[in-house]
């Protein structure tokens, strides 16, 4: 019996509001056309899952300006619903675009791992699809990674796929992760995320297919350190062979299971169980894991206070 895993995850959005704007976004709102999740709100829902299966927190927000008058309430906001996450036995991971050195070190304080897409290393699509997304410079993106590393921060990153980027585009962009990792040794999953069509995107020119998303692993495999998991978001994959074929390529984490799929919310997952199922009929063991990974269980533990528990050890 082969293991795959995935993270027992729910997703609070501080704000849909971001001042990007990617032609194949199924997220963001315009700046300031967004009611933002109150604290009281956001620990509503958290008592709501004390004592289920949830295990991360995933907080995940649109971007604010970094020189908006409204930036500091916004940090504010996400690092208000981390700590409340934490104090109720949960453990938060947020994703919520490039931040400042120093957003990045506050952070740290209140997560057990943190997260930005690097997308792709190519300049070639700020002239396309992120004509209108000024923090999707690469530069910028990859500047993340290495403060995250400067930082120690467990941290999940990985690339867009079907976005008008090449084959060579996509092999580059995973060595530079590699690279950086190689130098800091935070960077404990790569997702490789296709492109799929929404219904608020206005992006029509994908021609990503499920051969080139097979050849994509093969090089991921061969470019990135073994200790690196590969991820692959499983509502997006295009049928059950495919899904299995990507396993036996080496792909070894399905990532958050939630409710709904905020950036693809058109795309929902099968429930649990049916996917424990078809992974079973494989001969796949479809096991829980934690935000952050073994080799960062340690130093984690102790930055954030967490005791080992039962909730904690059954998945340890």
């Amino acid at each position: 019996m082969h293991i795959v895993t995935y993270s027992p995850a729910f997703t609070l959005v501080p704000t849909y509001e971001c001042f990007n704007r990617c032609s194949y976004c199924n997220f963001r709102t315009d700046p300031q056309k967004d009611v933002w999740l109150t604290l009281d709100k956001a620990r509503e829902i958290l008592t709501s899952l004390q004592g289920k299966e949830v295990t991360e927190i995933l907080i995940l927000s649109g971007e604010v300006h970094p020189q908006s008058t409204r930036r500091k309430d916004w940090l504010r906001l996400i690092y208000d619903i981390a700590h409340s996450a934490l104090s109720m036995g949960f453990f938060p991971h947020s994703n919520v675009g490039p931040l400042s050195y120093e957003e990045m070190a506050l952070l740290k304080t209140v997560n057990a791992s943190m997260g930005l897409m690097v997308e792709q290393v190519t300049p070639s699509l700020l002239d396309t699809v992120h004509r209108f997304a000024p923090s999707k410079i690469p530069q910028l993106r990859l500047q993340q990674l290495e403060w995250a590393g400067m930082l120690q921060i467990p941290f999940t990153t990985g690339i867009l796929l079907g976005i008008g980027e090449s084959s060579c585009d996509r092999m580059e962009s995973l060595r530079a992760i590699a690279s950086i990792h190689k130098k800091y040794g935070h960077i404990q999953e790569v997702i490789l995320q296709p492109y799929s069509k929404g219904n608020k995107d206005n992006y029509s020119q994908n021609n990503f297919s499920s051969l080139e998303m097979l050849e994509t692993i093969k090089k991921a495999k061969e470019i990135l350190p073994n200790n690196i998991a590969i991820q692959i978001p499983p509502n997006l994959i295009e049928d059950e062979n495919t899904l299995i074929k990507c396993l036996e390529l080496g792909v070894t984490d399905l990532g958050g299971i939630v409710p709904k799929d905020e950036v693809n919310p058109d795309y929902n997952h099968h429930s649990l169980e049916d996917l424990t199922t078809t992974l079973l009929n494989h001969d796949w063991l479809l096991k829980p894991r934690l935000p952050v990974y073994p080799q960062y269980y340690q130093e984690t533990f102790t930055r954030l206070k967490i005791i080992e528990n039962q909730d904690t050890k059954r998945l340890i």
